[in-house]
């Protein structure tokens, strides 16, 4: 399990409509790939794009069925073993772009 990478879970998520769902995971690397740790902090995956500056849009080339977005507004710490199938990764350049939508979910400065 690595930061970025896309998963499927099967179980159903009351925080989703009591369905199952894709998750991107934000996690640092060592807490994602660290097995002794068994939670990762994840953003959910929704079908409905909003044109949030928050949102990060991915489709099928990131493993998710349609077009879709990843929320950062939204993140929540999940135990790994509920993310049970990987579905794709983002790019590099989903991976800017994950970073500048989770720094203005934070509002955390970018130094400019």
């Amino acid at each position: 399990m690595n930061r970025r990478e896309v998963f499927r879970t099967s179980h159903r998520m009351a925080e989703r409509g009591d369905k199952p769902g894709f998750y991107v995971i934000v996690s640092r690397g060592f807490i994602a790939g660290n097995d002794d740790i068994s939670t990762v902090i994840c953003a959910p995956v929704y079908g409905e794009v909003l044109g949030l500056a928050t949102e990060v849009v991915v489709g099928p080339e990131e493993g998710v069925p349609r077009t879709s977005a990843v929320r950062y507004d939204f993140l929540m710490l999940m135990f790994k073993d509920k993310l049970t199938t990987r579905a794709g990764r983002l790019s590099g350049s989903k991976l800017q772009e994950l970073n500048r939508a989770l720094a203005r979910a934070l509002e955390l400065s970018t130094g400019n």
